[in-house]
């Protein structure tokens, strides 16, 4: 079963990211709170999304997705951006993350969103073949850019005045 996440799965959800970072390895960059994950998805201005893969005998969490919109200023529409998939490791191969990536498929359906976007570890290769398995198509032309830590706090200080509005943080 696939369902929307509740307050009540932030403890599940932050236990499958710690296990996502593991897999991707990572874990020491995995350090979001029960606290921040409460406030980003259901604080009042949620920031992204969470839907949760059941294991349909036990009821037990065993997959989830979290997701947000975009903005593609080349259709003028919005999308989704996909920021994790995960399904633990006994569940694999039973359809939950298929079952998963078609629930979004039909949020972005619902809402009219033309591109559904994520991001996967070039090492990953069943990853890579599952998700070419569904069609997904490969932007082997793109390269993703970061700024963190003390980059991005050197760039920020370069800065000009802004003169026009930005959105606020939401917290």
């Amino acid at each position: 079963m696939i369902r929307a996440a509740t307050v009540d799965d932030i403890a599940e959800i932050r236990a499958m990211i710690r296990e996502l970072a593991e897999y991707e390895r990572a874990a020491e960059q995995a350090r979001a709170t029960e606290e921040q994950l409460r406030e980003a998805l259901f604080g009042a201005h949620p920031a992204a999304f969470a839907l949760i893969a059941e294991d349909d005998e036990t009821g037990q969490a065993v997959g989830f997705a979290l997701w947000f919109p975009r903005f593609s200023t080349w259709t003028g529409t919005r999308g989704m951006h996909l920021e994790d998939l995960y399904v633990r490791s006994h569940a694999r191969g039973d359809g939950h993350g298929k079952a998963l990536l078609a629930s979004l498929a039909a949020i972005c359906q619902q809402n009219g969103y033309e591109r559904f976007e994520w991001w996967v570890l070039a090492w990953n290769e069943p990853a890579i073949d599952f998700y070419t398995s569904l069609g997904a198509e490969l932007l082997n032309e793109w390269t993703v850019c970061r700024l963190i830590g003390e980059p991005l706090a050197a760039l920020a200080s370069q800065a000009p005045a802004v003169h026009h509005r930005v959105p606020a943080r939401q917290d």
